[in-house]
């Protein structure tokens, strides 16, 4: 068990709208960086997690980033909102991806025994110092994740 402090956990606001929603957790992280609770990774400039803790839906899907959908490219901002979602809820907020992988660690929870998601992407375990991405098929474009 992490013993995690009330005081470290930062609930979303679940009364605003998704894009609201993103806009209002951002500003809270931002906050705490320039607090000095959270650091920000001196290679990407995005906020640096100690740990990533994600799970992997059925389509492949990691946080709320699903494979082939636009959101998958965000580089900008730290926490994003998607409201067309393929899998419900339809709207949604999630880190985007610089953000987790300048985690220290990323840990991704999934079925044991190598079984593909229902698309047949397969998702690489992530290891530490190296990003969360998704292997392609064979003739398929690779979804730019930086």
């Amino acid at each position: 068990m992490v013993p995690i402090l009330p005081s470290h956990v930062y609930a979303i606001n679940d009364y605003l709208s998704a894009e609201g929603d993103a806009d209002d957790y951002e500003a809270c992280l931002r906050h705490l960086v320039k607090a000095g609770i959270i650091e920000l990774s001196t290679a990407t400039g995005f906020p640096k997690f100690g740990l990533m803790l994600l799970g992997m839906g059925p389509d492949g899907h990691v946080a709320s980033l699903f494979p082939g959908h636009p959101l998958v490219n965000e580089n900008q901002k730290w926490v994003t909102f998607i409201k067309d979602s393929p899998k419900p809820p339809p709207e949604r907020i999630t880190f985007a991806f610089p953000v987790i992988n300048s985690s220290a660690a990323i840990a991704n929870v999934k079925e044991v025994g190598g079984r593909k998601t229902r698309n047949g992407r397969r998702v690489k375990k992530a290891k530490r110092n190296k990003k969360l991405n998704w292997i392609r098929r064979k003739n398929e474009e690779q979804p730019t994740i930086k």
